[in-house]
Parts: structure tokens; sequence; C-alpha cells
């Protein structure tokens, strides 16, 4: 158990010593199993050193503290998925620190050690209101647990089957990245859709998604074929897919290393022409634009130009680079230090303020939690080039756009 108390940081950087702030107070008015991608990083967590309790009260583990709102953060600290949580975890100091939030205390609990006592012991200490967890199956624990203490989650999954009864997520949704690339290619002119989805919860939900978005969008959806991450499956689906129909978009809603394996496939069995999408798994590839059957693809995802900037403090302060799902932490922070400002320590969280309809701004960009308690995201399309990626369409800076 880790507790993160902003006053006791030292050595505070200048990052968005301008353009956070002005983000942050203006902006922010405007504003499974975890499917992502991360690139690849640390995998032993390094940890940044709890600060030591005072005061009388140590009954529950933590100190009464009727100045500051606790807040816990549920993350892996060790086993398989360490490096994840103790980057997100560092990426919630960072912001703590951008924001100089005096009246927040973050206390990490470690949910590899189990979801339910990590959840109960958080509970035990007093605080009104968790970030995290990280994976579906730990929100469907956490979920339950954490509501019947009239305490709100932000989980940082993209599960949306575990949204709701106060289970807020904040994780990036395949549905929204399809359904913003299948409008864009629309309005291109290309009408008549393929895909190739590989097999699992992930594929199915991309699947259902793209007949949906092609289906609001005017489109046809010809062929949909599935595969599993073989050489022999890939092709043999790209084969039926050409066999069945003809199509001059095709969707490969994979990572992006899948979508390198596939699009020589695609080019060379009767997809030699037609328009390459990608999903927001794209977006932490780095080889998608040396790979020249990619030329011309389009994916659509949360924009990287805040991100590259909390990248460049992370491996200032840290050391190393963050995973890109350490920015769910920091605009996690950011999010709830904007609702504590009309938040008396002590009470309860505000939970009905997580609805603004005019939403949020964040490292993300934009960003509201719809009535299922999913959070809606303004994202951008991109191009992928010879040897660069291009923003062709950015994403909205707020919902009132």
């Amino acid at each position: 158990m880790t507790e993160t108390d902003a006053p006791r940081q030292a050595n505070m950087f200048a990052f968005f010593k301008r353009r956070a702030r002005i983000a942050f107070a203006a902006t922010a008015l405007l504003v499974a199993a975890c499917q992502s991608i991360v690139p690849k990083g640390p995998t032993t967590p390094t940890p940044a050193g709890p600060t030591q309790p005072s005061g009388s009260d140590l009954t529950s583990g933590l100190p009464t503290d009727t100045a500051r709102h606790r807040v816990a953060l549920l993350v892996p600290m060790t086993g398989t998925n360490a490096g994840v949580g103790q980057s997100i975890a560092n990426a919630t100091t960072l912001a703590l620190m951008d924001t100089k939030a005096d009246k927040l205390r973050i206390t990490t609990y470690d949910t590899n050690l189990g979801a339910a006592a990590a959840v109960n012991k958080a509970l035990a200490d007093g605080n009104r209101l968790i970030l995290g967890p990280l994976l579906s199956e730990d929100a469907r624990v956490i979920g339950p647990i954490a509501a019947r203490a009239n305490v709100p989650v932000i989980s940082f999954s993209n599960d949306m089957s575990v949204a709701g009864s106060g289970v807020f997520l904040l994780g990036y949704s395949p549905n929204q990245s399809i359904e913003r690339v299948v409008d864009f290619a629309r309005a291109k002119g290309l009408s008549r859709f393929g895909a190739l989805v590989p097999r699992g919860t992930y594929g199915e939900r991309s699947g259902t998604a793209l007949l949906r978005a092609v289906e609001q969008a005017g489109g046809t959806v010809v062929s949909m074929q599935t595969f599993d991450r073989t050489m022999g499956s890939m092709t043999a689906a790209v084969r039926k897919l050409h066999e069945s129909s003809s199509y001059d978009a095709l969707l490969i809603a994979d990572a992006g290393r899948v979508a390198v394996q596939l699009a020589p496939i695609v080019r060379k069995n009767g997809g030699a022409s037609a328009r390459l999408l990608g999903t927001e798994l794209w977006n932490t590839e780095n080889a998608l634009a040396a790979n020249p059957a990619l030329r011309g693809a389009w994916f659509a995802s949360v924009s990287d130009a805040f991100y590259r900037q909390l990248a460049t403090k992370y491996r200032a302060r840290y050391g190393k680079d963050p995973f890109r799902l350490s920015s769910l932490g920091y605009d996690a922070v950011l999010l709830t230090v904007r609702i504590a400002r009309d938040w008396k320590p002590g009470s309860a969280f505000p939970t009905a303020r997580l609805r603004d309809a005019g939403g949020y701004t964040g490292i993300d960009g934009a960003f509201r939690f719809n009535r299922s308690g999913v959070a809606e995201r303004m994202l951008e399309v991109s191009e992928i080039g010879a040897g660069s990626v291009v923003v062709v369409d950015p994403a909205p800076r707020s919902f009132g756009e």
C-alpha cells in the first residue's frame, strides 16, 4: 500500500506550466479484460516510496484526515501487469504535482494480491472514491463491494459489460474508434466494408460495432471473417474474404503488430486497392509506417499531442518510458481534482458530477460519461504514410463543436 501526498513531493517539474494549467482550468469546463495494447516497458515495479502516516487515529490502518479527500488507486503492483500498474500510479503522482492538489491523498492498493482484499482494505481506510482497477475481471469483483459502501469506481478497463451500478469506465472503447473511422470512410465515398476480426471477446465486440456503425452510416458489410493469430489462419481468412465478395474498405480489428502481418496478405489476395481501417489498438504500434502494405490506411484513436509531453516528463522523473495507459491515471486525477473543488472532505463523493454533459478534458482529449457510465471520447483519424503517421481529421476539442 503506497500513499501519494502532493505537498510532500519535491522537485516540481515545468510540464504543462502553461498549457496544462490552461487546459485543466479552462478546457476542463468543456470537457475488457483491459483489451488495450500497450508499448513495451518494464515489468518490475519500482515503489515510489510511501509517505509515513501521522496522527493518533490508526484504527483503520490510516490516520484520520479531515482536510483532504481520500482516494484509492487499485492497480496491479506485482505480477504480470505490474509495469502497467506502476506506470499508472506514477502518472497519478505527476498529475497531483502538476495541479498542486493539496487536498487530495491517493493511496495505492495492489489488486494482484486479490481484488476483493484490495477494495475491502481501501474502504476500511476511509477512501470515498476508487480509481481503477485495470482489468475487467477485477472490476466485476470490486464494483458490487464498492457500491454497497456508496463509493463510485472509475475503472481503466474498456469492457463495457462491467459499467453501471457505480462503475464508470475510463478505458478506450473499440466501439467508438470503429464508429469514428467508419464515418470518416463513408464521408470519403467508401461504402462496401469487409472485416477481419480475431476470435475472442475483442473480435466479437469489434464485429458487432462494425455492423452497427456501417448500418448507421448507410454502407454495407459484405463479408466478415474470423482468425486466430497464426499465419495459416490469417491467410485462410483473407482468401475467404476475397472469395465471398469485393470490398473497398477493410477493417483489421486487432493490434497494430497483427495488422503489419495481415496487410501484405490482403494486398496479394484481392485487396490491392482496398482502404485498410484500424482501431484504437493501432495507436501504440511504431512499425505501422514502415510497412508499405499499410500505406494510406486510416485508424481512429485519442490524440497523442499531450501524451508525448507527459511521456517526456515521465522519462525525466522516472528514467523509463511510461505505458500508454498511464494517461488514464493522469486524467483520472484531473477529473477528481476538478470535482473536488465542490466536494467536502470526509463526505461522500458527488457521483452525479461525473455525468457533466459538457464533459472534461485531459491528456487524451475531451471525454464525458454516458448514461451507461462509459467514457465517450473525441477521437482523431490518422493516415499511415511512408515513414510517418499524419492526422487527417483532428478530434473536436469539446462536445460543443
